[in-house]
């Protein structure tokens, strides 16, 4: 009896250290882990013979759900506008919801593909008036996260944002996440 009980103490510490190393793994993995991210976006607003280029910074928050499924909601608004002639074009607001396909590796870049839906205020103005398209489309795009330092990547995105007859909205994207 004298040896069993300092046996149970080993094995029930073992069981112990087992699952706490267990647990930072998926928290590592990002499986379940929160994150954040700032980017500014350089935009291509394609509105029928015209060709405007602006700017905008955008927030999103997101989960990983899997290491290779994460869940995410993003918003910007437009910080440059472009003036072709006479008429000034910008993005005044994006926001909208999105699904990355994530090909987790051992390198410290991650490449991802993303899918959703995202809501779009694109606006020209001119000594005429102002004509705003209010619109929602799905979206799609290629990315690249690449760690910098642990729970810090850079990113790099090709994104179309919205896209119908008469206006289409593209942009690539720089950018940083915070992983929790």
């Amino acid at each position: 009896m004298k040896h069993v009980r300092p046996l149970v103490l080993v094995f029930t510490s073992g069981l112990v250290a087992a699952g706490s190393v267990s647990a930072q793994d998926m928290y590592k993995s990002g499986v379940g882990g929160l994150y954040t991210g700032l980017n500014y976006t350089f935009v291509n607003l394609d509105a029928g013979a015209e060709d405007a280029d602006v700017g905008t910074l955008s927030a999103k928050v997101g989960v990983m759900a899997t290491p290779f499924l994460g869940v995410e909601a993003r918003g910007g608004f437009g910080v440059d506008d472009d003036r072709i002639g006479s008429v000034d074009y910008s993005l005044d607001n994006f926001f909208g919801g999105y699904a990355t396909f994530n090909l987790k590796n051992q390198s410290p870049i991650t490449p991802y593909a993303i899918l959703g839906f995202t809501r779009v205020e694109v606006e020209a103005q001119s000594f005429l008036g102002t004509a705003t398209e209010d619109e929602t489309d799905v979206s799609y795009g290629l990315g690249l996260n690449m760690e910098v330092a642990p729970n810090v990547s850079g990113n790099l995105e090709y994104m179309r944002y919205y896209d119908d007859e008469d206006v289409t909205v593209d942009g690539l994207g720089v950018g940083v996440q915070f992983n929790f």
